[in-house]
Order: C-alpha cells, then structure tokens, then sequence
C-alpha cells in the first residue's frame, strides 16, 4: 500500500508567511469585520447628525411659509402705510373714542387678546404689529427713504413714524385713546407729545422708566439675562429647534386659557418658531436704551398738552422675576419720571401684577379701559 504524502509548502508561500508579521497572522476574520463594523457606524452617525442639522430647519421654513398666510387674523388687514411697507392692523368692534392697543417690548399684537375682545363691546379697539413683528414684515434698511435715517431702526422714533402713518392710511376716528405697555409706553408717549391733537387719552401701563439705562445695574440684567435669552430663542427658531420643543410641549404660547381660540394659539407657535419675528424681537430689546433717550429728549423738548389726560397703571413690582433691588430701583425712578413729567397723572395700582399684567391679569387691565371709555363717552355725550 502506497501512503499518501502532505505536499511541502512552496518556497514562496513559506516566504510569505515569514515575512508577515505576528499582529497580522492572528488576526481573525471577525476583529477585520469589526474595523470595518466600526467605520460604518461612524458613517451612519454622521449621515444622522447631518440629518439632524439640515431637516428641522427646512421642514420649519415649508411650515413657516404656509402658516404665514392661513394664520393671518380673518378679521385683520394688511395696511399700505407708504414708503414700500405694509403693517398688520387689527380692530374689532364699534363707536369713539377708538383704543389703540401698542405692546410690550418684542410681542405681537396677540398679547391683547383678552382686553380687546373685552373692550370691544363698548367701542372700538385697535391692535397691530410694529415693524418685523407679527405680520407686519420688515424691509431691508435700503428699501425705504423715510426716517430711518433719522431714527434708527427699531427705536421708538421710527415706530411712532410707522404708527402715525399706519392711523392715517387706515383713516382712525381721532381724537383715540393711545394705551401703551412698557416698550408701547415709550411710543405712546413720545406719539402723545409730537401729535397732542391726535390723542384725548393717554394710558401708560407699566412705563419703562427713561433713566432706567443710565444705572449700571439695571444695564448688566438687561444686556447680560434679558438680551441674551431673546437671542437664544432666535437661534432656536433660526435652527427649528423651536418648533421641535412646541411640538414636544416644553414651549408654550404665552395667551392661552379656555377662552382663547384655537386659531390665537397656533399663531402664537407659529410667531414662537418664526426667525424674522424673533429677530425683530431681539432689535427692540437691544436699542431699548436708546428708544428711552428718544422719549427723555422729546418730553423735554415738546412737553404733553394740557388737553391730554394720563393714566397710569401699574402693579405691585415691575418684574416679579427681577431681584428685589432692581424693582426697588425701577419703582423710585418711575415715581421720578411721573412726578416731573405727569404730575397730574391718574395712578392706578393692581395688585398682584407686574408688566406682564395685559395677558395675565387682563380682566383687571380691561375694567380700567373700560371706565376710561364710559368717562369720554359721557363726555363727549355732554358736550
């Protein structure tokens, strides 16, 4: 019988397995698979954060355009007010005096909800939106020729420039009731001093007080926490993060309740997740300080008619969110500023309330309008 014999090696494979080395001969198959294991998880990681980066913001920009025209007011109108802009006006109701409602700092009209369908059923009462805010669009700088090259965009001036020309395209009964809060404090006061004529009533709530800037203090909360926390939701609505955290309910409208319309709360979400609004926002906040010199030069300059009456409504702290100091210090230069600009004013305190007054205690807010309107009624009934 014949055995049968292995079959040496080549020359060249035995070579071959000298020359690799003892790393590359123990390694199995399956440490190879996993490199390459590795490699693809780190691609699918990748594809998935660039996913991430990329989708919210262009699902936010497709909502926003469609939202931008089925969340427009039934009841509103888009006002050509010249110089190539166009403002959001909102009036609901009938009779004189008519109310204009202006906003605080940042917000839409949406704010005055509750005290506009409240008043309403005594008269007539105006809402709209300033400048890059709500649905009134902001143009670029090199569109227009009108005042921003005396006040800057997003000041007081140029939004009492904006208001006036909106109240004369929309042919408003005049003399109004001008109610401003904070930021809409500042404009109805400098718009009472600059068109008196124009204005039978003046109601302040809440008012900024013009020095308020020229304290230290006060300048590093406002530019240190409140600056910063708009340009955080403006980067938030830039990027759909905010539109993620609505749908998520960890961002909520700030109207809301049983009696606020479907229709109220998604244009709130919609303003929440909208980056030109947010950006307006951001603007107003910055150039606060320089809207409050603005008022401070014109109240000096063109004191407040005689004709004129002033309310002014205030609660039991400026921001209950603010330190203690600081509300301190709003509250002295406040009686300051009232004492030597309106000293004939009407004061009217709510308790319990701070400057978000208007959508949190509206009922409050809205039976001081509505005693104002029945007093000019009367009036103007006498007369």
């Amino acid at each position: 019988m014949r055995r049968r014999t292995e079959a040496p090696a080549s020359s060249n494979e035995a070579d071959n397995a000298d020359k690799k080395g003892p790393d590359q001969r123990r390694q199995s198959p399956a440490e190879a698979n996993g490199g390459v294991s590795y490699r693809s998880v780190l691609i699918n990681l990748g594809k998935c954060l660039l996913l991430i980066i990329i989708i919210p913001p262009f699902l936010n920009y497709a909502s926003l355009q469609r939202e931008g025209q089925m969340l427009l007011p039934k009841d509103g109108q888009i006002v050509d007010v010249g110089l190539g802009q166009k403002m959001h006006l909102l009036c609901k109701g009938q009779g004189k005096p008519v109310v204009i409602l202006d906003s605080p700092t940042g917000m839409s009209s949406d704010v005055w909800f509750h005290v506009q369908e409240s008043v309403a059923t005594l008269t007539k009462v105006c809402t709209y939106d300033r400048m890059g805010l709500g649905f009134s669009k902001r143009l670029m700088p090199n569109e227009t020729t009108g005042t921003e090259k005396v006040w800057g965009m997003s000041t007081t001036g140029r939004m009492v420039d904006d208001l006036h020309r909106l109240i004369q395209a929309a042919s408003i009964a005049k003399p109004f009731i001008l109610v401003g809060s904070e930021l809409g404090a500042f404009n109805g006061r400098f718009y009472s001093h600059i068109h008196d004529a124009q204005v039978s009533d003046l109601v302040l709530i809440d008012p900024i007080p013009e020095d308020v800037f020229e304290e230290d203090q006060w300048k590093e909360y406002w530019y240190g926490k409140v600056l910063p926390t708009f340009q955080a939701r403006q980067f938030s609505a830039a990027t759909g993060l905010s539109r993620m955290l609505i749908i998520l309910g960890a961002i909520e409208p700030t109207v809301k309740g049983e009696n606020v319309s479907e229709e109220v709360v998604q244009r709130q979400k919609y303003l929440l997740s909208n980056p030109a609004h947010q950006s307006s926002a951001v603007d107003e906040h910055y150039f606060l300080n320089e809207s409050a010199a603005q008022v401070r030069d014109i109240t000096k300059f063109k004191p407040l008619s005689s004709r004129v009456s002033v309310s002014v409504i205030t609660g039991d702290s400026f921001d209950e969110q603010v330190p203690a100091h600081l509300n301190q210090m709003v509250a002295e230069l406040q009686r300051k500023f009232l004492e030597e600009s309106y000293p004939s004013a009407n004061q009217i305190h709510i308790k319990g309330a701070d400057r978000r007054m208007i959508y949190k205690k509206p009922s409050a807010v809205s039976q001081q309008l509505r005693r104002l309107v029945n007093q000019r009624q009367a009036r103007q009934q006498s007369e």
